[in-house]
């Protein structure tokens, strides 16, 4: 191998890596006040209140048009079980009703449009 062809491909291995380590200015933080996940690069915000269910979603800081989209929910509270069918609402996925959330609740999502899964996100509520 020249010289030069040695030279080239260390500096686009080196490139590659530090490309790769890079966070690439890509922070997750709440816009609705809820918990944050990321799955397949969508950016999941769950807001969880006693009497309602909201999830969000963006796609690089743009939402997500959830028309045909549907998600389970399943909370885990201790040792309690409660799963929610969530609906299209205005610019999000919802359900009104009663639940149990207090801190430390584990959330699993299961996200859908037209029957087919989108993705699977998990939460810890605070």
């Amino acid at each position: 191998m020249k010289l030069s062809q040695l030279i080239l491909a260390v500096a686009v291995s080196a490139c590659g890596t530090a490309f790769a380590a890079d966070n690439h200015g890509h922070d997750i933080k709440p816009m609705h006040g809820g918990a944050v996940a990321e799955a397949k690069e969508v950016e999941y915000e769950l807001v969880a209140s006693a009497d309602k269910l909201q999830l969000y979603m963006r796609d690089h800081g743009k939402p997500v048009a959830v028309a045909g989209m549907t998600a389970k929910v399943t909370l885990l509270a201790g040792s309690e079980k409660q799963d929610v069918q969530l609906q299209a609402g205005d610019g999000k996925l919802e359900a009104a009703g009663s639940f149990k959330v207090p801190a430390g609740t584990k959330a699993v999502v299961a996200v859908s449009k037209a029957g087919k899964s989108v993705a699977s996100v998990r939460f810890t509520l605070k």
